[in-house]
């Protein structure tokens, strides 16, 4: 037998790996565990799907288990979550939902744990309504919920690659789209005169775009959502998709003697190795090294963890292939426009205090003459020496082949001079005989070369007028259509018979439309003795640097006021909000905690707690239930009882204060009196045999019964197979009545459901969905019902009709006729029929 490796996680580093180890070891034992049910998918197109663009889910998935196993021979274990690694025993500890928790050994380790979408301790923050994307289950519960709830709103927060994708997809389905972003600008690999472009074409699309506000809470309005933003702004949504960044996960690595960096990224040397003999880690969970500045850094992108995945199984094979590190390269489609980097940007060279040049280029994407060429827009930067440095394009058409070349020239740690020697395929549909990344390494050749000299769009805000010149060489249609203020304008053409005009002792910082008719100018006046600069990239660049987002005031949205009103003053501002958020804290009498029991747990437990307490004392009750927030405050109100403070708290909890009522005290406030007629039960006849309405019906019942109402259920029909017992039972029967009962399920447990029953199927799935959730299964239901003393009955008539007897009903059940249920009904506020 051969060595045995254990992969932790699959996606892009871990199947890579797997598939590597298998093709250099075909005797190694190879055990991949996946916590989640899909091993091998392609995140990246998840937003796609939701947008529709991909329309086939299954062209989502790259490798399945099955077909795993039979081409590699790989035992592939989904639903298994590694908690736990034992360095010195070379274990791990596995929770398996078929196996358990047991411990598997290893030869050689390789952890991919990847990443987890970001969920700060906000108010709020665990409504169902606020969603993230990070893989097949996400995408499936955002699209269903689109659909099934036919969302017409939604706030992305987060103006990451994830948010700006997620924006668009969402935009592209009809949806009225908010993107929120903390910070100044979008997408943070881009410089703000790139990301401006790309923000642009988001606002042209019809997204609606707020920058610098951070997010400050969530609030539940109905069927929306309220985001409540710094700066006194607030808006709301019927989805929220929360992009706001992503954390290794890598918790389960605490305490192992893992070394593991100040973000939790696991650290490793250049083959990929940790601190520990035998244990490698590669994809987002890891800390490696930045190619160009040779800095740590993390960069979560699929293709350094599939490369990583690919070295990782080479050392362990024994081969000693070493990963140099990073240059994130990534690319972007924005509806119709494409931005890409690669590099090192502007802020982060500004950041590590490196020296850097800059120019810009805004070519064609061919050849001008030839039908379809649309320009684009290539930021080169570059030290002294000419090395290039990073690189950032954006346009509609050719911008991802022209970011690969210059991503190709980095790798090789080459220069300026390099990009202009490069032979690249040429023809006129294709690019021009100068191609765009020629033409940027041309540029910065001559800024090297001291050929030209050039400035920036921010030096302009500095730039003193008493000793420098500003030039617009275009020509006079031009200038009078947009200009930088305070400009001269000669156009090139005339410039060698008005240099007259120019003030020799000034510095003349010269510009175009793009920088080509600077150069000449500038050329034009060094050759004549003026000490002159051009603007690089000419006006066009001066336009993208100005960006700025068309203002936007959510506050003033109409839907969100409307909303607001129904559950508070239409004077509360969101400053109000935030009070009542941090009000003082109320003394309470008792403590209940209903953390982890999904409605009506929590409200029954609350009655129960308050049945133990004297009037006028304190509940305080923790609860995480998302319904609890807004149940709590109705239930109390029915019972006579007063909600004195509801809070949403960090960690999806919420609190409240409830007061027990005193009927003695008429003064008490929130005090609420009996309906004049004496109705206060509840009365419903329950007439199906469907799994899901049973379980409405009883969910229903107990939260009745928990707010003190007398409840009656009236079983009818279909609906007495719900109180029928699961097993047989010896009553003698005629060939009709027999008939009847072989046709029907025998008890809550053989209940299909109305949609979607599968042959049984969705049965099964909706009650594993409830027991994963925490959330009571019917026949825990049916108990609780009969503990808070809800009255079953069966109806005598529809029991003789069905041949059903009363020895085959479960034990509590009275039998009554029309005229009994008539009179609950008459005792009853309200009746229902299900």
């Amino acid at each position: 037998m051969g060595k045995k490796i254990l992969i932790v996680g699959g996606v892009a580093g871990g199947a890579s790996a797997a598939a590597r180890l298998r093709r250099l070891d075909e005797e190694a034992e190879i055990i991949m565990f996946e916590r989640g049910s899909f091993i091998s998918f392609a995140n990246c197109g998840l937003p796609y799907y939701i947008g529709g663009t991909i329309q086939d889910r299954s062209m989502l998935l790259v490798q399945t288990p099955e077909a795993m196993h039979q081409r590699f021979r790989i035992d592939v274990r989904i639903d298994s979550e590694v908690i736990a690694v034992h360095p010195e025993q070379k274990s791990v500890t596995v929770r398996s939902k078929s196996r358990g928790e047991y411990e598997e050994s290893f030869d050689s380790l390789i952890l991919s744990p990847g990443a987890s979408p970001l969920r700060p301790a906000l108010p709020g923050i665990e409504s169902p309504q606020i969603m993230t994307l990070r893989n097949i289950p996400d995408t499936d519960r955002i699209k269903h919920h689109i659909e099934e709830k036919g969302i017409r709103s939604a706030a992305v927060i987060g103006g990451g690659f994830i948010g700006v994708e997620m924006a668009e997809n969402l935009r592209e389905i009809g949806l009225e789209v908010t993107l929120i972003e903390g910070g100044p600008q979008i997408l943070a690999p881009f410089d703000a005169d790139i990301a401006g472009a790309l923000s642009k074409e988001l606002e042209a699309q019809g997204v609606k775009l707020l920058l610098s506000h951070s997010v400050q809470g969530f609030r539940e309005l109905g069927d929306r959502t309220e985001v409540m933003l710094s700066g006194e702004l607030a808006l709301s949504a019927e989805l929220i998709i929360l992009a706001i960044g992503v954390a290794p996960d890598t918790r389960f690595l605490q305490g192992s003697g893992i070394e593991l960096g100040p973000k939790g990224h696991v650290l490793v040397n250049d083959k990929l190795q940790t601190n520990r003999p035998d244990i490698f880690a590669v994809g987002d969970a890891v800390q490696i090294t930045d190619f160009v500045s040779g800095t740590q850094t993390a960069v979560p992108l699929a293709g350094p963890a599939n490369k990583q995945g690919r070295i990782a199984a080479d050392n362990v094979c024994g081969l000693g292939t070493t990963y140099k590190g990073t240059q994130g390269t990534s690319i972007i489609k924005v509806f119709g426009l494409t931005g890409a980097a690669t590099g090192l940007n502007e802020k982060t060279l500004q950041r590590l205090g490196m020296p850097y040049q800059v120019t810009y280029v805004h070519p064609s994407s061919h050849a001008a003459y030839y039908p379809g060429a649309i320009p684009l827009t290539i930021k080169l930067l570059f030290n002294n020496e000419g090395t290039v440095l990073g690189a950032q394009a954006v346009g509609y058409d050719g911008v991802d082949k022209r970011i690969d070349v210059i991503a190709t020239v980095i790798r090789l740690k080459g220069s300026v001079t390099d990009l202009t020697e490069l032979e690249l395929a040429y023809a006129p549909p294709y690019s021009s005989a100068k191609d765009p990344v020629n033409m940027a390494g041309y540029t910065a050749e001559n800024i090297l070369t001291d050929k030209t000299s050039v400035f920036v769009p921010a030096e302009l805000e500095t730039r003193d007028p008493a000793s420098t010149l500003l030039l617009d060489v275009r020509s006079p249609l031009e200038h009078a259509n947009g200009h930088i203020p305070g400009s001269l304008n000669i156009s090139v053409d005339d410039l060698r018979g008005r240099l007259s005009e120019l003030d020799s002792g000034k510095e003349i910082w010269v510009y175009c439309q793009v920088g080509l008719r600077g150069y000449t100018a500038s050329s034009i006046l060094r050759q004549h003795g003026f000490r002159v600069r051009n603007l690089t990239g000419g006006y066009k660049t001066y336009l993208m640097s100005r960006y700025a987002p068309e203002p936007y005031y959510p506050s003033s949205d109409a839907e969100l006021e409307t909303a607001a009103a129904a559950v508070e003053p239409a004077s509360a501002s969101t400053s109000d909000r935030k009070e009542r958020l941090a009000a003082d804290t109320i003394t309470a009498d008792a403590e209940l905690d209903a953390c982890g029991l999904c409605c009506p747990g929590p409200l029954i437990q609350v009655k129960q707690a308050l049945d133990q307490l004297n009037p006028g004392q304190v509940l305080h009750v923790t609860a995480t239930d998302p319904g609890f927030y807004e149940d709590i405050a109705s239930w109390a109100k029915m019972s006579q009882h007063h909600a004195l403070q509801i809070n949403k708290l960090p960690a999806g909890k919420i609190e409240a204060y409830v007061r027990k009522g005193d009927p003695a005290d008429q003064g008490s406030v929130g005090k609420q009196t009996s309906s004049s007629t004496g109705a206060e039960g509840t009365s419903m006849v329950v007439f199906s045999g469907d799994l899901d309405k049973a379980i409405a019906s009883f969910i229903i019942a107990n939260g009745a019964a928990a707010s003190g109402k007398k409840v009656t259920m009236f079983f009818t029909f279909w609906g007495l197979n719900i109180i029928r017992k699961p097993e047989k039972v010896q009553v003698h029967k005629n060939l009709i009545e027999k008939m009847f009962g072989k046709m029907m399920p025998r008890g809550s447990r053989r209940l299909s459901l109305s949609k979607m029953n599968m042959m049984g199927m969705g049965a099964k799935m909706i009650r594993g969905v409830m027991k994963s959730g925490n959330i009571a299964s019917l026949e825990e239901l049916m108990q609780s019902a009969l503990d808070q003393g809800v009255e079953l009955v069966a109806c005598q008539m529809s029991m003789d009709v069905m041949g059903i007897q009363q020895e085959e009903l479960i034990e509590g059940i009275k039998i009554g006729g029309v005229g009994y249920y008539l009179g609950k009904a008459d005792q009853s506020g309200i009746n229902l029929f299900i």
